[in-house]
């Protein structure tokens, strides 16, 4: 991986200098996720944010098609160092990975996708009851930093098994005597007899950006462009007709993001709203709506937008 990215990078290096020096200097490179099921939700997150692009065959490298931005797939635990070493100005990806990285970088965006946690789980039988319990004992791990970090916190030295993968199983291998690791549903701790004993963090997938970045200006746009989809994807856009004696009832449960909008009807006594609210409380909304007297209640998906 490395080697293929070493060739590539410089060969595009040589492209730049290759091409026009106006262009050369507003080229700015993302580096995302190359595979799995980040990479595509990162994928379709910048085709909306108007950053298009196609990759070619396994090829690192991609130029988007509007803008002066190239894309370089990466594995997301490199990005963080290569963002950090200047290969590349900003990278997605989690920022579990980040923080285990250790580098310093500008957080610019959190993209509302890829949201997990990381836990120190202990085995269902296990007598622990406060960090200390675990003073001498084993602990295996896939984020050796964060976990360092998190005991030393607690005044807690353990014998640290770092590990890449398959970090639940090691208590059932007596490895080890518990686990810090990424928790989703809780289904494969109930199969491996593990139960979260603390959370330690909360994560999700950030975009970063390295502090010497080639184009501040290009770099901020990118930034604003995604911001615009994050937020379009948290809000919606609610329409409706309710009677105008319940107005102030209907604009206390929509309030907008600044205010609503309100048009009058043909029919005086009643009026039109709409209004921006949060995707999460819609249909709790609609019913508050109905039962003030509201009517042809529309919900429409806003795709991007600037607040």
């Amino acid at each position: 991986m490395w080697l293929q990215f070493n060739v590539e990078f410089h060969a595009s290096r040589e492209s730049m200098k290759n091409s026009k020096s106006e262009d050369a200097g507003r080229l700015l490179r993302i580096g995302i996720p190359s595979k799995g099921r980040l990479s595509e939700v990162v994928a379709e997150l910048l085709h909306d944010a108007g950053l298009s692009f196609r990759r070619v065959s396994r090829s690192l490298f991609a130029r988007c098609r509007d803008v002066p931005v190239e894309i370089v797939f990466l594995r997301t635990d490199d990005i963080p160092i290569l963002t950090a070493e200047g290969a590349i100005d900003l990278g997605i990806t989690g920022a579990d990975l980040v923080a285990e990285a250790g580098v310093d970088l500008i957080e610019r965006l959190s993209l509302g996708v890829g949201s997990c946690r990381l836990a120190l789980c202990v085995p269902d039988h296990a007598e622990i009851v406060s960090p200390k319990d675990l003073h001498g004992r084993r602990v295996a791990t896939s984020f050796p930093k964060i976990t360092r970090d998190w005991l030393a916190q607690h005044g807690v030295e353990v014998h640290l098994v770092e590990l890449s993968g398959s970090v639940e199983i090691m208590v059932s291998l007596d490895v080890a005597d518990a686990v810090v690791d990424l928790v989703e549903t809780g289904s494969t701790l109930a199969a491996n007899r593990l139960r979260v004993f603390e959370d330690i963090g909360c994560y999700e997938t950030v975009l970063v950006q390295n502090k010497a970045v080639v184009d501040t200006n290009m770099a901020d746009r990118i930034v604003r462009r995604l911001q615009g989809v994050v937020i379009a994807r948290t809000w919606t856009l609610l329409e409706y007709n309710v009677p105008r004696s319940r107005l102030a009832e209907a604009e206390n449960i929509t309030p907008g993001f600044n205010s609503p909008t309100v048009s009058a009807l043909e029919e005086t006594s009643w009026c039109s709203v709409r209004a921006m609210v949060r995707r999460n409380e819609t249909h709790e909304i609609m019913e508050k709506l109905e039962l003030i007297g509201a009517s042809a209640i529309i919900e429409t998906d806003i795709s991007n937008c600037r607040l």
